[in-house]
């Protein structure tokens, strides 16, 4: 890993949309993608199993050059974010909250849904943004056990998306909030499963303006490096790579204890 480079990560592929919108933004830093797929999904973990892999990713990416680390995971952020601030101070983290503010500037009801996983409910993080941003505003909060898990498989999710959408929609949500990172990538299908009527929210590109804003890189005009790690198969994670960004690009598999 460069000195200086950019790491991110997430339990598995939900990641690689904020990765992509951050290649957009910064070009020509090295950015550095850890799939810690030994341990995904994330979601489905209790809140202090994530924590300590949230720990140990982040303390990877640090001994191994990043100055930026990016929790590209709602349930890592939810577990981990403010402790990871304090045991790295000199570190710059960006994680993920909820879209909520934007949400509530949205909705035209009073009404927004958020679909996450339960460990991103669960944590304080989520709770703090309620209480900050969407007082007034009714928030349909509903966790979509197994969707990133059938999402990081490629499996059928239509089903999932379907009945996990109808429900907040039919609880009144006008305006509906990715919660998840891997959510990014079935976006079209919630919106399609939402109705026309009904607007969502990815939050990723405002999380890779926030990443621009840590680092205030002008840029070199050469292109940074890419590098793609796993904790779990690198060939499988090749494969989910390519399948989920049209690219193929190698892949290593590296293990990190904690």
């Amino acid at each position: 890993m460069t000195p200086g480079s950019i790491g991110i990560f997430d339990s598995g592929v939900g990641g690689l949309g904020i990765l992509r919108e951050v290649q957009a933004l910064l070009p020509s830093a090295n950015l550095v993608y850890v799939a810690d797929q030994a341990y995904s999904p994330y979601g489905e973990r209790g809140l202090a199993a994530v924590r300590a892999r949230a720990f140990a990713v982040s303390e990877y990416l640090i001994d191994a050059g990043a100055t930026t680390v990016v929790v590209a995971c709602n349930s890592a952020s939810a577990a981990a974010l403010h402790e990871l601030r304090e045991r790295f101070p000199a570190m710059s983290f960006v994680g993920m909250e909820p879209a909520v503010k934007p949400a509530v500037g949205a909705t035209q009801r009073g009404t927004i849904g958020v679909l996450a996983t339960e460990a991103t409910f669960q944590g304080e993080l989520f709770a703090s943004v309620v209480d900050r941003h969407a007082r007034g505003v009714s928030v349909v909060a509903r966790a979509c056990p197994g969707l990133a898990a059938a999402i990081e498989d490629g499996d059928d999710v239509d089903d999932l998306v379907h009945r996990f959408t109808a429900d907040v929609v039919g609880r009144g949500a006008d305006t509906i909030v990715l919660g998840c990172t891997h959510y990014s990538f079935v976006a079209d299908q919630i919106r399609t499963a939402a109705g026309s009527g009904v607007r969502v929210i990815d939050p990723a590109p405002a999380v890779a303006r926030q990443v621009k804003r840590v680092r205030g890189d002008r840029g070199t005009g050469e292109r940074g490096g890419m590098s793609y790690l796993t904790t779990g198969d690198a060939s499988r994670f090749a494969d989910q790579v390519e399948r989920l960004t049209g690219v193929r690009r190698p892949a290593q598999a590296v293990e990190i204890g904690g």
